[in-house]
Formats: C-alpha cells, structure tokens, sequence
C-alpha cells in the first residue's frame, strides 16, 4: 500500500500538532486534520486520504460510531483506520479490531516512530 495522504481526526489540539509534525516531517506525507468525527466524514468524502488515524474518545460523535459510519459511506469503505487511543487493554483492542480497523496505536505514541508503526500496521512500503 502507497501512504500519500493521512486524515488525522483527533478533538485534542495538542495531540493534532504533534501527530501531523511527525507525519509530515518523518512520514513524508500530506496531512488533512479533523476535530469532529463530523469533520471526518467531510472530509473524506471531499480528500479521499490513503490513511485514517481516528481517536476513539471524542465528543458527540466518538471514534467507533465515526469509523461505522466511514464504513457504510460509499467514499470511507474501503479506507484502512487505525485507532488511535489510550484504551488499550485486551479486550477493548479486540473489540476494536473485530469491527474491522487495521490496528491500534496507543497514546501516548512517540511521534518519531509513529510513520514506522503506521507502515507495519497497513504493509506500506
């Protein structure tokens, strides 16, 4: 899988900043931000992005109600997600795994590994 474009929907401002120096300074990669899971799915109907790192807790709408609706959007079926969050016990990744996301990074995450970790989850080179 070719990695050109990232949609980052995280509500935390800090971890938006952090997340998208690292993913275009040490990924390399173009970067749209989301605040909202409403803004997720503008989003990708409007970027159509390679990427989706969703933070699972979120205001109104959180990061599995967001990824199950990416999921019945014609424009977000087919988009690998990667959950990003500090609810990383068994059987919470489990749950998250089963409804069908590429894999989880946990928060805290170190910003200059975190394109390394992105590829391994989705095999991109």
């Amino acid at each position: 899988m070719k990695i050109e474009k990232v949609l980052l929907v995280d509500d935390d401002p800090n971890i938006r900043i952090v997340a998208q120096m690292s993913l275009e300074d040490v990924g390399q990669w173009q970067v749209i931000l989301a605040a909202s899971g409403a803004e997720a799915l503008a989003a990708v109907r409007q970027e159509c992005p390679d990427l989706i790192l969703l933070d699972i807790m979120m205001p109104e709408m959180d990061g599995v109600t967001t990824f199950i609706r990416l999921k019945e959007s014609a424009a977000g079926c087919t988009i690998p997600v990667i959950f990003l969050t500090a609810k990383i016990q068994e059987h919470e990744i489990e749950s998250y795994l089963s409804l069908g996301a590429a894999g989880i990074i946990a928060k805290p995450f170190d910003p200059l590994s975190l394109p390394d970790r992105i590829r391994q989850i989705v095999g991109a080179s």
